[in-house]
């Protein structure tokens, strides 16, 4: 509540001093211009040095004197009485007059000096950049007047040596869709840095919350001494009042690591976290995954289905799996969902023996389970509750494999049948869980990917994959991230596709003309030019971004070929001849064009630099749209003219 008081007087004051101002040269010519010539220095020094307060109060004093001998003895007496009253009186209005009086003149002197520093600092700022400006912009003007005056001989050139311009855009072209698009590699949405990731620890099945408590402090103290590390926050065993789709247990743990601010956190976050992998790789009986928290509720970049039916074989081609994926370079945090599974006691029954005694498999079945885990013989009743009456053998009977070997499974029979007599009693590994996909059994295998794209280090699984020895009814599957990608990528093809569709509608609309539309959309595969070079330095892969990117380049880039191809047809209506219409068309509309060019460049500039949190989302589409930008403007400077004398034969 302070705060926000601190706040709002701070900005009323503020305002009151921008106010003011403002103000000042209004104010300070009616308090100060009339003032006879050698008199003007001395007015303002008088003003704060005077206090009407005091004459004020003299002149109460005075007239109360004067009161006092003036009047009667009668009043003499009376105004003696009340004269501690009268004099509270004039010393509390001379006391609020003197404090309002003050606070006016500080208040004037604040802005009086406030206005004579902000003058300063507008002389200054004169100094020290109108000399670049004027420098800047007459250097820009001078250039500006060359490529005005030589662009005309540029389009001369192109016009004449139509060939050999088609051929400079077109093989540009081809080499980007043959050889540099398929190298660029895709992935489904960039990555974000928040300063903040999860250590998933992940012990042997069966081992107790408090042993992994224990045992996971080594590592909670190691990634606490990272100087880079403001703060950790572990979970160990699980929550059971969420519903998660992890292996989750009491031998599980998360630890969630928050950095220090830092100038570059994603070069910290990848520090962190490459000392934190190569510290858990050299601890045994720990498995761990390092996971980021997510903007969108996508799944692990990669993650591999495995199917089929037996059980043990899936386990054990999971394994191969798992140790196959960990192989492949920018691969980390490989896990299978299919973990070591709780150890249980299994009760295979003998057929035959039972037959030999006359017993009944499923009246054995039901009195081993009612005796181990209890049969409901009755209810307590009390009040409106009933309480179940469970009768079952007693602890000590079935705490050990030798004593549930000897449970009597013919209580009614003279002499006593042992469970081991008719039944084969063993300790083995139940299985973890049993996850179907589709109505077939599936274990998934999930891995993060760090230092390279998405489509490479799937297709390369995939290869590595295949060289496997699959049984005859196993089979595998890649998805996670890297199909969504594949639905994402094709929906937004097709967006592009129907966006390039629908301005050439609404060009051949407002054109009245099928042909000069199609001239104006061959500036969109020059964009991709350009778009597809800067990508492939800065080593950006394809991804949503990236295409929404290039959807806005759609109605972007035309621009600047529809106000250059509009102005022909204009000029070409007036008379003149193609070439020359071509010729001050493109001379006259330089301009216009630049300056439509290097707005929309210098806008999405911050965007693309990546300033601030999320920067990694937003960067690749800027990054986009600007080359994309610069290349179309180029090339259509000269590619157009050329396309547009090509087709259109009229002189």
């Amino acid at each position: 509540i302070f705060g926000d008081m601190a706040l709002t007087v701070v900005f009323s004051l503020l305002a009151s001093l921008g106010v003011a101002l403002f103000f000042i040269p209004m104010l300070a010519s009616r308090q100060f211009g009339n003032i006879p010539t050698g008199q003007a220095s001395d007015k303002p020094i008088s003003y704060f040095l005077t206090f009407k307060s005091i004459k004020m109060l003299k002149s109460s004093l005075t007239k109360l004197i004067k009161e006092y001998r003036n009047s009667p003895a009668y009043r003499k007496i009376l105004l003696l009485l009340i004269s501690p009253l009268l004099l509270a009186y004039v010393l509390i209005h001379f006391l609020i007059y003197l404090i309002m009086e003050i606070l006016g003149k500080l208040f004037t002197l604040i802005i009086l000096v406030a206005g004579g520093f902000l003058k300063i600092l507008v002389f200054i700022f004169k100094k020290i950049f109108s000399g670049p400006v004027k420098f800047l912009l007459s250097n820009f003007e001078k250039g500006f007047l060359k490529v005005y005056h030589f662009y005309p001989k540029v389009i001369d050139w192109a016009l004449t040596n139509k060939t050999t311009v088609i051929a400079l855009a077109v093989v540009p072209f081809l080499i980007v869709i043959f050889i540099i698009l398929p190298n660029l590699g895709s992935e489904l949405i960039p990555e974000v840095h928040q300063g903040e990731f999860y250590v998933e620890l992940t012990l042997p099945v069966g081992t107790p919350v408090e042993n992994t408590v224990e045992q996971i402090e080594p590592i909670e103290q190691f990634i606490q001494e990272n100087k880079d590390v403001q703060k950790i926050a572990t979970v160990a065993g699980i929550d059971l009042t969420k519903v998660s789709d992890r292996e989750v247990g009491e031998h599980t743990a998360i630890v969630t690591t928050t950095l220090k601010p830092s100038r570059n956190p994603i070069r910290t976050e990848d520090r962190v976290i490459r000392e934190i992998r190569q510290e858990l790789q050299n601890t045994v009986g720990v498995n761990f995954k390092i996971s980021r928290p997510v903007l969108f509720s996508f799944k692990t970049p990669i993650e591999i289905e495995v199917k089929g039916y037996n059980l043990q074989q899936l386990a054990r081609i999971s394994r191969e799996t798992v140790s196959v994926i960990s192989e492949v370079e920018g691969i980390y945090d490989v896990k299978s969902t299919l973990q070591t599974g709780n150890p249980e006691v299994q009760i295979v029954y003998n057929r035959d023996r039972l037959a030999y005694y006359g017993l009944n498999i499923l009246d054995v079945a039901n009195l081993v389970r009612n005796k181990v885990r209890g049969d409901i013989a009755s209810q307590f009743k009390e009040e409106d509750r009933r309480i179940d009456i469970r009768v079952k053998v007693r602890e000590s009977d079935k705490e050990t494999l030798e004593k549930l070997r000897r449970i009597n499974v013919s209580p009614s029979s003279e002499i006593p049948i042992f469970l081991e007599s008719v039944a084969e009693i063993t300790i083995k590994e139940g299985p973890s869980e049993i996850r179907r996909i589709n109505q077939q059994r599936s274990a998934v295998i999930m891995a993060n990917i760090a230092g390279r794209d998405l489509f490479s280090a799937s297709s390369e699984i995939f290869q590595k994959l295949r060289s496997l020895d699959w049984p005859a009814d196993f089979s595998f599957e890649i998805t996670g991230q890297n199909k969504e990608m594949e639905v994402s990528l094709g929906s937004l093809r097709l967006a592009l596709i129907l966006a390039i569709f629908m301005v050439y509608i609404v060009m051949a609309s407002q054109f009245e003309s099928f042909l000069h539309p199609f001239v104006i959309l061959f500036s969109v595969p020059l964009a991709l030019i350009g778009v597809a070079i800067v990508l492939f330095v800065l080593g950006i892969p394809l991804n949503i971004m990236v295409f929404l990117g290039l959807i806005m380049l759609a109605g972007i880039v035309v621009n600047n070929a529809i106000v250059l191809v509009d102005y022909i047809n204009q000029l070409r209506h007036k008379g003149l001849s193609k070439v020359d219409a071509i010729r001050q068309a493109g001379q006259a509309r330089l301009r216009p064009i630049l300056m439509t060019s290097l707005t929309t460049i210098l806008g999405l500039l911050p965007m693309a630099i990546g300033l601030g949190d999320g920067s990694e989302i937003r960067t690749p589409m800027a990054i986009t749209v600007i080359a994309g930008l610069i290349s179309a403007t180029l090339l259509t400077l000269v590619v157009i003219p050329t396309v547009y004398s090509l087709f259109e034969r009229g002189e």
